[in-house]
């Protein structure tokens, strides 16, 4: 097929890969940029996948606080070099992961992180929902398996829609900027606070609060 330049603009910016390599992911995916992206990291040709090994000991703490103090979050961020880390680029990104943790609520950095009997408590839980529902039993496990890669995408940090662009995750992000930074980045781990969780009291979104207060910065 007949791949428009850019696409391949756009696949090289994000994968880092040379030109004639995004060319022939395109064309060997039908132009869909997504699997276009991981045919370059399976084929290792993605200067992201290539630097994904590499040890992340340096980086920074970015916190970012919301509402006078009602929401606060602290996320590590790593990457190679204590040079990289005092970049504006970097900053920017670990502070825009600040404010996606405090919008969006993850539970986890990645659903690896997720303990095995939470996942099989979900997957029970979810098929009592699907029988509950009337759907035949021949079908319930494929239900299963889409609502629960829907639960992944809630809880889990990198599967997440960015907040500031919907169209991509927050694990496409992170592989954009080790591509675009050239070196191999790491959110580690987070921790994040709201005010009066856990106590019972009236209802307040504070989470939306803050995607809104993102989205009028946005919008600036």
């Amino acid at each position: 097929m007949s791949v428009p330049a850019s696409m391949v603009k756009e696949l090289r910016e994000r994968t880092g890969a040379g030109m004639m390599d995004c060319k022939k992911a395109l064309a060997e995916t039908g132009g869909n940029i997504e699997k276009a992206v991981d045919y370059l990291r399976e084929k290792g040709l993605s200067a992201a996948a290539k630097k994904s090994g590499r040890i992340a000991a340096e980086g920074l703490v970015e916190s970012y606080i919301h509402g006078a103090g009602r929401i606060g979050v602290l996320v590590e961020v790593n990457c190679e070099t204590d040079f990289v880390a005092k970049t504006e680029e970097f900053k920017t990104f670990a502070r825009d992961i600040a404010m996606q943790i405090a919008a969006a609520r993850p539970e986890f950095v990645r659903r690896e992180e997720v303990a095995a009997e939470s996942i099989a408590r979900e997957k029970e839980i979810l098929r009592a929902q699907a029988l509950n529902e009337g759907k035949p039993e021949k079908i319930v496990d494929k239900m299963v398996d889409g609502r629960i890669d829907k639960f992944f995408k809630e809880v889990c940090l990198l599967e997440q829609p960015f907040i500031k662009d919907p169209d991509k995750t927050v694990q496409q992000l992170l592989t954009e900027k080790i591509a675009k930074i050239g070196e191999n980045i790491n959110i580690r781990r987070f921790v994040r606070y709201e005010l009066g969780e856990g106590i019972q009291r009236k209802e307040s979104d504070l989470a939306a609060e803050v995607a809104a207060a993102v989205k009028n910065t946005c919008d600036a």
